[in-house]
């Protein structure tokens, strides 16, 4: 699953990268230092891993993981070419899902792209150019398949109507990503891969003063304009997190207690990610590895034996099941199956978040 950052230049989108990834890209007081999108693999938090990796005696951990893409600084004008604009909107619609760096401090000596601070305006000129990019696309789609509707083509009478809908949507200043479509208009619109269909995380990037719990004006702005999405805000200062990632883990923890912080705001951004998606993990553990395993939610037991090995899922037979909660509860493995936590489920059991799972397979 790949998470795309975007936000207007100078908002602190690639010092967030740097962060998140520890990629080291370029980050500079100037526009479009950033023209090829770098991308960075990030571990899910998740501090089961460790508690099982004590109870198996296994030094090897292995995380879920998400691929992080910093895609370049956009403009007013980008969906007709502005500051390079159609080869960034094209590695947004390669992306599943948004991270909308807003920039939420007052700094004067980084230029702001507009003259000043406005976040609400900041947010609007990168939804703008999403919506008039998708606006084309599905403008140009629109007339060539109306008109094949006309001669009786069914297959295509109720895309048309689909297409209809989003459009008018855009017109009226409403993203996709809001609209309620029934089950076989979100198969047809995945086909389209529309920028404002992709869901969104707005990051308030805020300066290290406002830190202190308090949202500042901008950020309580941005968390109105989310309201009306229903989206995720997430305040954090990207120059903090920069700095986080550079200590040890000893280190990192006393800074974070110094700022009055238990989580940092990069883990909460990784893990709302994660569910943004729809993702959850189960689980595998024995002496050789504890290891997570992304799947998507509503996922049956067959095909997440396949995100192991594609053997498991051709000759799947059962899968031995034991819950995290329940395992660590009883203490060992052993006296979980004698409490009667341990459970052989077949094809059309539905894998739950934290699941501790031995597949059983026949090829």
């Amino acid at each position: 699953m790949k998470i795309g950052v975007v936000g207007l230049p100078n908002v602190g989108k690639s010092t967030l990268f740097n962060a998140i990834t520890e990629a080291g890209a370029e980050s500079a007081n100037y526009p479009f230092c950033t023209i090829e999108p770098n991308v960075g693999i990030v571990d899910v938090p998740d501090p089961r891993l460790e508690v099982l990796a004590k109870f198996y005696n296994t030094q090897k951990i292995i995380p879920a993981s998400i691929e992080f893409v910093d895609i370049a600084g956009l403009v007013a004008g980008a969906s007709h070419g502005e500051g390079l604009g159609n080869k960034f909107l094209s590695h947004i619609r390669e992306v599943d899902a948004i991270v909308h760096v807003v920039r939420c401090f007052d700094d004067s000596n980084i230029i702001h792209v507009s003259g000043c601070v406005d976040p609400v305006r900041d947010i609007e000129v990168i939804n703008l150019e999403l919506a008039l990019a998708d606006l084309e696309v599905i403008t140009k789609k629109y007339e060539r398949d109306a008109k094949l509707a006309k001669t009786g083509d069914k297959s295509l009478i109720a895309g048309v109507g689909l297409l209809e809908k989003l459009k008018n949507a855009l017109e009226n200043n409403v993203m996709i990503r809001v609209l309620e479509l029934n089950e076989d208009e979100q198969k047809n619109l995945k086909g389209l891969q529309l920028l404002t269909s992709k869901p969104v995380i707005y990051v308030a990037n805020v300066g290290e003063d406002d830190l202190s719990g308090q949202d500042n004006e901008y950020v309580k702005q941005v968390k109105n304009y989310a309201l009306k999405e229903n989206a995720k805000v997430i305040t954090l200062c990207a120059r903090i997190e920069e700095e986080l990632t550079g200590l040890d883990k000893e280190e990192r923890a006393l800074f974070k207690e110094e700022l009055g912080i238990k989580e940092s705001g990069l883990e909460k951004l990784v893990t709302a990610s994660y569910d943004l998606l729809g993702l959850m993990s189960f689980l595998t553990a024995g002496e050789k590895e504890v290891r997570a395993w992304t799947i998507v939610k509503g996922t049956k037991a067959p095909a997440a034996a396949g995100k192991i090995h594609t053997d498991f899922e051709k000759g799947f037979i059962k899968a031995e099941i034991v819950s995290y909660d329940d395992l660590i509860t009883a203490g060992s493995y052993l006296k979980a199956r004698e409490n009667g936590k341990v459970r052989m489920e077949g094809k059309e059991y539905v894998v739950q978040d934290g699941d501790i799972i031995v597949f059983r397979f026949n090829v």
